[in-house]
């Protein structure tokens, strides 16, 4: 699936997934589970990158691709001679920077570019298709799964398929797609007239810890959590990693970096710009808890 497939299945425009991805810091990692759930939203990293100056490269190549509608080939042809340049490529043996151990780990390969570029594609292109939404509440105030229900359609995906839940169902701080590599579900908006007589009542959600895995070299035991609901005695729920709405995400990062600049100037010039934000339903849900009372304490001076 290329940036324009993205675009036709989601129906809007690339400008919002592209400043998703722009907001994004960039960290590095060695193992996928440092990088989980509000973390894996809010930064972009490639696993096994730490100590080989490669994740600025890639993240700068997602980026290029999302601003220049890039095709999964020309992405890889562009980026695959200067990851081989500076040996991210193929099986090799190399040191672990956490713990100074030489370990044979598969760095760069067609394979792992595919979904690098498809995973983060979706989850901007999902980010965005939230930031819409939310802007559309009073019209359409039920969102409705969708998944493409093919051969390589999960069954925990399948599951949720025609699910339609009101917009600000807690539901959708954790099953809100991409829930997994590769995935490629999206949510739909409905209109009360079309979504009134689907929309299902709020289900319980219910969250598990699970195993992900003993890292070899350390003996650590590392955990995650997957928050998710029972369908038909089924528990389903996101992939170890996507336990985070990537839309909220990016809404609550801009809203905090709002209110850092308003922190940082005199208070009469915030409070004008923060009584405008404040007419804004989607900035004033992003706030935590902490910087909304610092808003409404400063908006009562």
């Amino acid at each position: 699936m290329n940036p324009e497939d993205i675009k036709a299945v989601f129906g809007m425009q690339p400008e919002a997934a592209v400043e998703y991805l722009k907001q994004k810091g960039v960290d590095v990692s060695w193992d996928w589970q440092d990088m989980l759930d509000d973390a894996h939203a809010t930064a972009f990293t490639v696993a096994k990158t730490a100590g080989m100056d490669v994740a600025e490269d890639i993240y700068k190549a997602v980026v290029h691709a999302a601003e220049n509608g890039e095709t999964l080939e020309e992405f890889t042809r562009q980026l695959t001679p200067v990851l081989q340049g500076k040996g991210w490529w193929g099986r090799q043996e190399v040191t672990n920077p956490d713990t100074g151990g030489i370990q044979t780990a598969t760095l760069g390969t067609p394979h792992r570019l595919k979904t690098i570029y498809l995973t983060n594609m979706q989850s901007a292109y999902m980010a965005g298709r939230y930031a819409e939404m939310m802007d559309s509440v009073d019209t359409h105030p039920y969102w409705q799964y969708v998944a493409i229900n093919d051969s390589r359609t999960r069954d925990s995906h399948r599951l949720l398929h025609g699910r339609v839940y009101r917009a600000g169902d807690p539901v959708w701080d954790t099953l809100y797609p991409p829930l997994d590599f590769r995935c490629r579900c999206r949510v739909r908006p409905l209109s009360r007239a079309a979504g009134e007589a689907k929309v299902l009542p709020s289900p319980m959600l219910e969250t598990q810890t699970v195993d992900i895995g003993t890292n070899e070299y350390t003996g650590e035991e590392r955990y995650a959590q997957r928050t998710g609901i029972r369908i038909g005695g089924k528990f389903v729920a996101p992939s170890a990693g996507f336990n985070a709405n990537q839309g909220q995400a990016m809404l609550s990062r801009m809203a905090s970096v709002a209110v850092q600049k308003a922190q940082a100037v005199h208070p009469d010039i915030a409070r004008i710009a923060l009584k405008t934000m404040m007419g804004n339903a989607k900035f004033k849900a992003a706030l935590s808890a902490a910087e909304l009372a610092w808003v409404l304490n400063l908006l009562k001076g």
